[in-house]
């Protein structure tokens, strides 16, 4: 099969959120567009609608009128799947139901040429199992888009079992000429972006339910601390309550109950109330106009002792950024080697953590331990994470919350929870990204790519990792493993394979 150029027209069946926001980027790159809805109504509003918003624009100068319009001219409503026959690629964005979209498919099939191409939008159903309606299930490929449409870069084009190589070729260089970040993977629950986006709520919502810290201080950790665009409960807030745990929920249960991927009870008593989030008025969050933003709670200005001297000892270098911030402090000196890094605030034993407690530390060091959590970006995020161990007096704790704040940080003060939230949560977002690249789900590469560019992480998880270095994700992991005695923080293989000297990549999971 000759890979097609797919420059013909290109139907949207489906005038949803997602689909007229599909036909506006195909109508932006200059196809033919025909919107297709069940109910004739629903396609001339999403058609109204969307010319009202870009009218908008124009209006507002954020856009140019004669542009506009063409883009407008190109879509035009079909009344029926016959008007789709002459179509180059057929996208489908109808209601997630396998027996509603092989139906479809069928249908289509039937009366488009032998050459279109067709592909579904599909965020959870199969697409070997879409494809199974086919009698040419190779023509049939996922084209999983990200809410908004127009303004999402990222596409992640999916094959099924029986997809040709020349399809997903098509679909990607099509996905490229509309100025998108494509990337590629096999049919498998939550395909890259869904899938591995699980920990980044699971890890908060479990500190949530051990009260660890409110639900405001949690989000500033991940956000301000961690360096991610949002906090895990703002962002499910935003999505809603029943999508996001609807979206766990499916995973959970495709891959046979596995318990890294178990949904949050905290959450579901949120759906099962109607606390949906900010379209409900209240999730984690109440919302309205009259009520303040909630607040996290950060250590007060601590008036103790400072240290007299700050020394770093070992590796700084997966840790350069928070290293040369240290290094400003007139105390501070360094004593280079081959050891991991840690620094010593005086007697205090100042390091990154690694799934132990504080107080675990201190038991094995001897020495008062203060643990400090992971940032994407230490140098401008605007607060540090830290926990301190039990047997610390609070003279030990102040010369640690010193320091931060005469480096211009906040600082969260958490319980002495194993691995803070950062740090753990990075962990499972590698472990699970590593279960992806070595399954053959999809690439390395094309797995940060995905979570750069559809969850709009600060770094891509592998990249990341390696450069912090995968024995410290790996003794995170088996830590908390040990901690918690469950199954959920299990280490995969190819973490256990590039954690070993001999094999560890130099950079990212080369695969």
């Amino acid at each position: 099969m000759n890979t097609p150029t797919l420059n013909g027209p290109v139907a949207v069946i489906g005038a949803g959120t997602m689909g007229i926001g599909i036909a506006q980027v195909a109508a932006a790159a200059g196809h033919p567009v025909r919107l297709f809805d069940i109910s004739a109504p629903a396609a001339q509003r999403a058609l109204d609608g969307l010319a009202q918003r870009l009218r908008q624009r124009v209006a507002a100068g954020k856009a140019d009128s004669a542009a506009t319009e063409a883009l407008l001219a190109r879509i035009r409503r079909a009344d029926s799947l016959d008007q789709l026959a002459d179509s180059a690629l057929v996208i489908e964005a109808v209601a997630e139901s396998l027996a509603v979209k092989q139906s479809l498919f069928r249908d289509l099939e039937a009366l488009c040429s032998p050459a279109a191409l067709f592909a579904s939008n599909t965020s959870s159903l199969s697409i070997t199992a879409i494809a199974g309606a086919l009698q040419h299930p190779q023509r049939m490929a996922g084209l999983h888009f990200f809410n908004p449409a127009p303004l999402m870069k990222l596409v992640e084009i999916v094959g099924g079992l029986e997809t040709s190589a020349a399809t997903l070729n098509a679909l990607r260089a099509l996905a490229d000429r509309w100025g998108k970040q494509s990337v590629q993977c096999r049919s498998t629950p939550g395909f890259i972006v869904n899938r591995v986006a699980r920990p980044f709520y699971a890890e908060t919502l479990r500190a949530l339910e051990e009260r660890v810290a409110d639900a405001a201080t949690l989000d500033a950790v991940l956000r301000d601390a961690g360096g991610f665009a949002m906090g895990p409960l703002q962002l499910t807030d935003l999505i809603g309550q029943d999508i996001n745990y609807a979206v766990t929920e499916s995973v959970f249960q495709a891959f046979f109950q596995d318990p890294r991927f178990t949904p949050s009870l905290v959450q579901q008593e949120l759906v099962a109330a109607g606390h949906l989030g900010r379209k409900s008025g209240r999730g984690f969050y109440r919302y309205g106009a009259e009520l303040p933003a909630p607040a996290a709670r950060y250590a007060p200005a601590e008036q103790g002792e400072a240290p007299q001297r700050v020394t770093l000892h070992g590796d700084w270098s997966p840790l350069a950024d928070f290293a040369e911030l240290l290094a400003r402090n007139a105390a501070a000196v360094k004593q280079p080697g081959q050891t991991s890094a840690f620094a010593t605030l005086d007697e205090v034993t100042f390091m990154l953590t690694n799934g132990k407690t504080a107080s675990q530390i201190a038991d094995e060091t001897g020495t008062p331990v203060v643990l400090f959590d992971l940032s994407a970006n230490y140098a401008p995020a605007p607060a540090v994470a830290i926990s301190c161990a039990a047997q610390n007096e609070a003279r030990h704790n102040a010369k640690a919350i010193r320091l931060l704040q005469s480096l211009g940080k906040r600082v969260i003060l958490l319980p002495d929870y194993p691995g803070l939230l950062v740090m753990r949560t990075l962990a499972m977002l590698a472990n699970e990204a590593l279960d992806v690249v070595n399954k053959g789900v999809a690439s390395a590469a094309d797995t940060d790519l995905a979570m750069l560019h559809g969850v709009n992480y600060p770094r891509g998880p592998l990249g990341w990792s390696a450069a912090l270095g995968w024995r410290h994700i790996l003794a995170t992991l088996e830590n908390l493993q040990q901690f918690y005695g469950e199954a959920r923080y299990r280490p995969m293989p190819l973490l256990r394979r590039y954690a070993a000297p001999s094999t560890a990549p130099s950079s990212g999971a080369e695969r």
